[in-house]
């Protein structure tokens, strides 16, 4: 699994917002010849995500870095006082990109755990665990692929990615069947088109307007699976989904209401960073 999308040149920028015009205490107190090496320690049992960022770091710094040493991929777990990865070179290099390194592979580590929890948790349903453009600024691509690290699928990458008509564009168009028709004169024949509901007049507006894709919004499981088994009936291929207020508890009782996708903000937007350490020793 690799990371999509051009993340290297973000790497320079995250650095120099970190160290600015220079880190003034490792030239103080570091000789610029001493050689160090600096071990990635799991403090708590998670799932590895940023391998390939965190080497980015440290190569961004001294392209004659070796990389970083690690025998484990992104994706696999690891297990509380884990050392997972190894990074040698120049000491000075090592205390420039600790923060840097740290801040992303705990962020992505959090994000792929959490998702691995709700994936588990619908295990057996037929539905799967989506993300949302929830995500940091920035940091987008690298936390929709934490996302796959973990098990989920990702949904649009951005408002290029497709067409999803959601309350506001309802309102603003004067109506659902307003906007499914709108839409479908405007985007070409590749194209398909969801559209967010939140009751059964809407919905049946949305089916009959000729929608690909139903996102069922802040329904409680009872009432989704009522409004799945209408949108079935009406046209047995469409595509539903659900989303808001659905928490590790209480999805699986969303996925077995035979949704097909169900999306959870939370991936991205709430995922606690895990707990990384990153101890140097001096290499003589």
């Amino acid at each position: 699994m690799e990371i999509e999308g051009n993340f290297l040149y973000q790497v320079a920028d995250f650095l120099a917002e970190d160290i600015g015009r220079g880190d003034i205490t490792t030239q103080a107190c570091v000789s610029a010849n001493a050689l160090g090496v600096g071990s990635f320690l799991a403090k708590e049992r998670f799932v590895i995500c940023g391998l390939k960022v965190v080497e980015a770091v440290f190569l961004s710094l001294d392209e004659s870095s070796s990389g970083l040493e690690t025998n484990y991929n992104d994706g696999d777990e690891v297990e509380a006082g884990t050392i997972f990865a190894v990074q040698r070179g120049y000491a000075s290099v090592l205390l420039a990109g600790e923060r840097t390194a740290l801040n992303l592979i705990q962020r992505l580590s959090g994000i792929a755990t959490l998702t691995r929890e709700y994936v588990k948790a619908v295990e057996g349903t037929g539905a799967q665990i989506v993300d949302t453009r929830k995500t940091t600024p920035g940091l987008r691509m690298l936390e929709k692929y934490a996302v796959r690290v973990g098990g989920g699928k990702n949904h649009r990458l951005g408002l290029d990615d497709g067409v999803l008509i959601k309350d506001n564009h309802i309102a603003l168009a004067g109506g659902v069947r307003k906007a499914v028709e709108m839409a479908k004169k405007s985007v070409g024949h590749l194209h398909k088109i969801e559209v967010e509901v939140s009751n059964w007049a809407q919905l049946r507006e949305a089916v009959e307007a000729g929608a690909d894709a139903i996102l069922i919004d802040n329904q409680a499981p009872n009432e989704l699976r009522k409004l799945v088994e209408m949108a079935r009936s009406m046209n047995p291929n469409i595509l539903i989904e659900a989303s808001g207020g659905i928490t590790l508890e209480n999805v699986r009782s969303y996925a077995e209401t035979g949704v097909d996708l169900i999306s959870v903000g939370k991936l991205t937007h709430s995922a606690r960073a895990v707990d990384i350490s990153f101890k140097i020793q001096p290499l003589w």
